[in-house]
């Protein structure tokens, strides 16, 4: 329980969670002064939805996120995704991603698995950039369908170089700057 309280006091003082949370008060505002009251309480209804799911699906990826992190050996990740894997696990990365279904409530948490158990920058900005970018669940479900075959065929070949390239560069990166947790798992 001290964990969990520590952790809501960390947030309430962070300053990024308070310029949002004005930025949030201050659109309030503006909207019932341009549009009224019902707009909102409709605007918050919205929002309550929203909240209400994230209550509970969120922390269901995050159990998630800690099983696969447990489950998944050090070695196996360091060995395929650690420092040292180069352009190896910058690929795996890459295809990882392109496969790994679902948003960013799936992806993130499982990035945070692998920068736990010992993945490297590079394939873990690979698997990111790969999953934003190539999603093949994203390109069956809606490019091909919504927009057709021939914006795939253009968009597709246009960004597939782009994780890898990306990854490289955060190899390059992390090389000049050392980012917070670089020596340690954390993330």
């Amino acid at each position: 329980m001290d964990a969990v309280r520590t952790a809501i006091r960390e947030i309430l003082v962070d300053r990024v969670f308070i310029a949002v949370l004005v930025l949030a008060v201050a659109s309030a505002v503006l909207l019932y002064g341009i549009k009224g009251e019902d707009a909102v309480r409709a605007a918050l209804d919205d929002d309550l939805r929203l909240f209400a799911m994230l209550v509970f699906f969120v922390p269901a990826v995050l159990f998630l996120s800690a099983y696969f992190e447990v489950l998944t050996p050090r070695r196996v990740i360091e060995r395929w995704l650690g420092a040292g894997t180069g352009l190896r696990g910058i690929l795996i990365a890459t295809l990882a991603g392109m496969f790994t279904p679902g948003g960013p409530w799936l992806a993130f948490p499982v990035v945070l698995a692998l920068r736990r158990a010992g993945a490297d920058w590079g394939p873990l900005v690979a698997y990111v950039t790969s999953w934003s970018l190539l999603s093949v669940a994203r390109l069956l479900v809606f490019e091909i369908p919504l927009v057709g075959p021939d914006f795939v065929a253009v968009r597709y070949p246009a960004t597939v170089l782009l994780p890898i390239l990306a990854g490289v560069i955060a190899g390059q990166i992390v090389r000049v700057y050392r980012p917070p947790g670089q020596d340690g798992p954390q993330c």
